[in-house]
């Protein structure tokens, strides 16, 4: 049976029982998945990565006038929460080898600024940050390290799943993520009273009374039971999936080898999804803009990589701690592309894009 086919088999599961509410058998057996896949123990799934960001803060009582450092250069999902806490961002620069979290730059950070309630690391399209560095410093001033796991299910560092590797884990199941369930996304934890209290905040933090009782505030942040069937069906295909997004960072690879790019690096002992195919293109070659407009001529559709939230408007004023004299994430975006990497693609679909971006040059 397809993936496909898995999925509206849970579906329809779902609505001959008449579960179509956020709990129901498909949300118990997708988070049992979520953790037999990651080795996490306790899994609560949500509406969105970014509601596990919120929880997660929330957690850590993250509050107003507190201070969060945050990775650079990411999706705004990533910052966005700390905000939405009435906390203040420190934004922290990228290190050269994965394009994540610079460790020099996290030290720089602390003394800088003190210690923060947390501090939130990315693993940048799938790629796996120096995990063991970041969680040493942590842990030796004194705060919590959070993994927004949200491009890198299915990547792995020393032999640990992305997302289980920190006390928590953000998933995403956005619909560009390499599964998903339309919308969707799943809180990671290592505890169990704290999995239990992200799910009372997740369902409005309703009390154990037989009538409506509220002690805090809750959110409604829980996912469907219909979401939740078709995640269950997508975690039968994540493995394949994994595999061939990374063959498809490989022929990209291959076929790019004689034109000046340097292409997103594994640390030696990081496995990553290769959620996205990233490269840098050479310093005074051409130009993003330039690249990504000669592909779109050819009806290829490429992008940017993540602006990083200092140069963002809404950012303007939060500071931002650099790994060098000249910004590491400034450089990255302003030469990199990301290139069209679905698993749908054939090989020739992928040899027409390399093609096509080497005329460029």
């Amino acid at each position: 049976m397809s993936a496909e086919g898995y999925e509206l088999a849970y579906i329809r599961d779902a609505f001959e029982k008449n579960w179509i509410a956020p709990l129901g058998e498909n949300v118990n057996e997708f988070e049992a998945a979520l953790c037999g896949f990651t080795g996490a123990p306790h899994a609560v799934a949500l509406s969105s990565g970014t509601a596990a960001l919120h929880l997660a803060l929330l957690l850590l009582g993250v509050g107003a006038g507190d201070t969060v450092f945050c990775q650079d250069l990411t999706f705004a999902a990533t910052a966005n929460p700390i905000v939405y806490c009435g906390a203040k961002p420190v934004f922290i620069d990228s290190e050269e080898d994965s394009w994540n979290m610079s460790p020099a730059a996290l030290e720089r950070a602390f003394h800088e600024y003190g210690v923060p309630k947390a501090v939130i690391v990315v693993h940048l399209y799938g790629n796996p940050a120096k995990m063991e560095e970041l969680l040493s410093l942590c842990t030796r001033y004194g705060t919590v390290l959070i993994e927004d796991a949200a491009e890198a299910l299915g990547s792995v560092y020393r032999g640990i799943p992305c997302g289980a590797l920190c006390r928590f884990g953000v998933l995403s199941f956005n619909g560009n993520k390499i599964i998903t369930t339309s919308g969707g996304g799943a809180l990671l934890c290592g505890d169990g009273e704290e999995a239990k209290h992200a799910l009372k905040l997740a369902t409005q933090a309703r009390e154990p009374f037989p009538w409506y009782e509220h002690e805090e505030i809750g959110y409604n942040y829980r996912l469907s039971n219909i979401a939740a069937g078709i995640g269950r069906g997508q975690m039968r295909v994540l493995a394949d999936r994994v595999e061939r997004k990374r063959e498809i960072y490989e022929l990209y690879r291959q076929l790019l080898q004689d034109v000046p790019v340097l292409m997103q690096q594994e640390l030696p002992d990081a496995v990553s999804n290769r959620w996205l195919t990233a490269l840098l293109l050479p310093k005074g070659g051409p130009a993003p803009d330039e690249a990504i407009a000669a592909l779109r001529k050819a009806d290829i559709e490429a992008r940017h990589m993540w602006k990083p939230m200092h140069m963002q408007p809404v950012f303007a004023n939060a500071p931002f701690v650099g790994a060098e004299e000249s910004a590491v994430s400034e450089m990255l975006f302003s030469r990199g592309i990301c290139l069209p990497g679905d698993t749908k693609l054939t090989n020739d679909d992928i040899g027409r894009v390399a093609e096509t971006l080497k005329s460029v040059f």
